[in-house]
């Protein structure tokens, strides 16, 4: 059961080509409903023992996995959704290894429709309200997070991030999405052209 769960989350997760896909997805929920099943039968005739020690290293122990497909693309901040859906599968195994179907069919059917339906949704809605910034700094500790802030001070979500290195001429290339109402667009050009070290700033 935790297999067949397991591996319809990871089907949708393959299918979009992300780092954990179908097999992750699998052996994720297999394993925890292993450790789960170990945690309830694997200790007879201990009075004191508490099952929900090993269930809670895994809860805990998701967190690693999960961290490894967030940091993959570098300095990109992507896998957010499949780091989440990693955690759920963990849960739904966990489940299984109790024999608390019912709650593991559950979560995964309204996992699956989440990762399905809304993804389409959300699309759309970031290319409603998504604006890209483009600029090019010096290559210089500091000058992203004082970048960054002005963002922030303007109350503006940074939803996407991105920056190479021109190790050359020592210039940094950030790449931003950005999401916001009412954005003053001159007002923040003009403070991220006072920054020093900002040779150009492009807004699309």
């Amino acid at each position: 059961m935790a297999t067949l769960l397991g591996s319809i989350i990871g089907w949708e997760r393959e299918k979009h080509g992300r780092p954990a896909g179908l097999r992750t997805h699998i052996l994720v929920a297999l394993g925890s409903c292993l450790m789960m099943l170990i945690s309830i039968y694997g200790f007879p005739g201990m009075a004191e023992w508490d099952p929900a020690r090993l269930a809670a290293q895994v809860v805990s122990g998701i967190g690693f996995l999960g961290a490894g497909t967030i940091l993959r693309d570098g300095t990109s901040i992507r896998g957010l959704t499949t780091a989440a859906s990693l955690w759920v599968v963990a849960g739904i195994g966990l489940a299984c290894g109790t024999g608390f179907y019912l709650a593991a069919v559950v979560t995964t059917i309204v996992a699956f429709l989440v990762l399905v339906l809304l993804d389409d949704l959300e699309q759309k809605f970031k290319a409603f309200s998504a604006v890209r910034v483009r600029a090019e700094v010096a290559d210089q500790p500091g000058t992203l997070s004082a970048f960054t802030q002005i963002f922030t001070d303007h109350g503006i979500s940074i939803k996407k991030i991105q920056m190479k290195i021109d190790s050359d001429n020592k210039i940094a290339h950030i790449y931003l999405q950005i999401r916001g109402h009412n954005i003053d667009k001159e007002k923040i050009i003009e403070e991220i052209s006072l920054l020093p070290g900002v040779y150009s700033v492009k807004w699309n």
